[in-house]
């Protein structure tokens, strides 16, 4: 079976090796060109993708503030990850701590060259290519408190978890810390560290935030659906080098993530539509936009091991499961995730993560169990205990980080500057002059 990215990043990032020995790395071109073609599409996912696909579903006047929060928050995100959050991730992991964190080793970029390899990469080729997956996860956050939330408090939480959070997480799923070594779970391109993770904290900083205070008493209907409908698009090509690109080879495996990438979103598409065609007596735009969302996130972890068919069964579930996700549990919650991010991002990945565990089943069409998995209960155990502790530590990370920016900075606008927009309460701006 095919190695998975994890420990591709283990053996390429561990110089020590004996495999080093005996068979020096040296650069791919193909390799290479492959993962930074691959790393441009997953750039291309936060910005424009996430930008339009939020700032389409934000009230007109706070669709400036949120394309900014975006754009604000990626450029964050990409220098944090340069200067800390790789070494966190991928540097050496030496000591107790080594489970968790990559450690200091490699802050700043220090020991980096222009000669470095990450396997077949260059080591730029492999940092900018993760540090793409880090700016997407950052952004994916922001859809959870627009309108509400002052600019300087976002910054400082979404830095913080940034830190603390991701950074860890990627460590310990895809460098073969705590979570990968303990429970063997399948997260090929980010279910997980991605996904989970960024839900987790667009929950926490909603509930910590409050519900905005004109829901329920005026229409907040998205302004321009055809703006969340070209964000949409440009998630879904971006997330074929999201996830094809994740096996950082042009190979067999990259076409099965590419294929399940197409199959996944287009038949949770089609259930999100039919659903709502069932139950409010007509299709939607985006209700079918939120579907391809739903199965993109839902694939994510599996993409590399299970078969087509297994990954039509998945966008079918999923496309419920987030469905009920962003009726059911924001009734059951009352929490205010204005955009979904958890009813989406959030139960798209469990659904995906533990259906992993099932449909990965070489009888199921899947590439086979992990590590000394054996069955398909084994391998849903690993999966779902793996949730859990990314849930709780991204969780805990997140209560930290917002509750830090409120003592700091104040966390929230006031009423009159939510009335007003944060278009022009925060930036000064219109997005439309009329």
């Amino acid at each position: 079976m095919k190695v998975c990215k994890s420990a591709i990043a283990a053996m390429a990032l561990t110089a020590t090796s004996a495999f080093a020995d005996e068979a020096p790395a040296v650069l791919d071109r193909a390799d290479n060109g492959f993962i930074l073609m691959s790393a441009m599409l997953v750039l291309l996912m936060s910005i424009p993708g996430i930008g339009l696909f939020y700032g389409g579903l934000a009230r007109s006047k706070n669709v400036l503030s949120t394309i900014e929060q975006t754009l604000a928050v990626f450029c964050l995100a990409v220098i944090l990850w340069v200067i800390i959050g790789y070494s966190f991730a991928f540097g050496p992991t030496d000591g107790a701590l080594g489970a968790f964190f990559g450690g200091f080793g490699t802050m700043f970029l220090n020991g980096i060259t222009l000669d470095s390899l990450s396997g077949t990469l260059s080591e730029y080729t492999w940092v900018i290519f993760q540090g793409a997956f880090c700016a997407i996860s950052a952004c994916l956050i922001i859809g959870a408190t627009p309108g509400r939330i002052k600019f300087s408090a976002l910054l400082l939480a979404v830095g913080i978890w940034i830190v603390l959070s991701y950074a860890p997480l990627a460590h310990q799923v895809w460098g073969g810390g705590f979570i990968d070594s303990t429970f063997m779970s399948y997260d090929f391109a980010g279910g997980t560290v991605v996904h989970v993770n960024a839900a987790v904290c667009g929950l926490t900083g909603a509930y910590i935030l409050g519900r905005r205070h004109d829901l329920g008493r005026v229409a907040m209907a998205p302004h321009n659906l055809g703006l969340t409908y070209v964000g949409a698009c440009l998630l879904w090509i971006g997330w074929l080098g999201f996830n094809a690109g994740s096996e950082l080879v042009a190979d067999g495996v990259s076409s099965l993530a590419f294929i399940n990438t197409v199959l996944c979103p287009a038949t949770a598409a089609l259930t999100w539509m039919s659903a709502e065609w069932i139950i409010f007596k007509k299709p939607s735009t985006l209700g079918t936009a939120s579907g391809v969302l739903a199965g993109l996130v839902a694939i994510t972890p599996a993409c590399a091991f299970v078969g087509p068919m297994g990954s039509i069964v998945i966008g079918f579930v999923a496309a419920l499961a987030c469905l009920w996700g962003v009726h059911g549990f924001k009734k059951l919650t009352k929490i205010d995730d204005s955009m979904d991010v958890f009813g989406v991002h959030g139960i798209g990945a469990i659904v995906g993560g533990i259906l992993t565990g099932v449909f990965c089943d070489p009888s199921l069409g899947g590439t086979g169990f992990k590590g000394e998995w054996t069955s398909i209960a084994g391998q849903v155990y690993g999966q779902t205990v793996s949730l859990l502790v990314a849930i709780v530590w991204s969780f805990v990370v997140s209560v930290i980080a917002f509750k830090l920016a409120k003592v700091l900075v104040g966390l929230r606008v006031s009423t009159d500057e939510e009335s007003e927009g944060l278009d022009l309460a925060s930036h000064c701006e219109r997005g439309y002059n009329l």
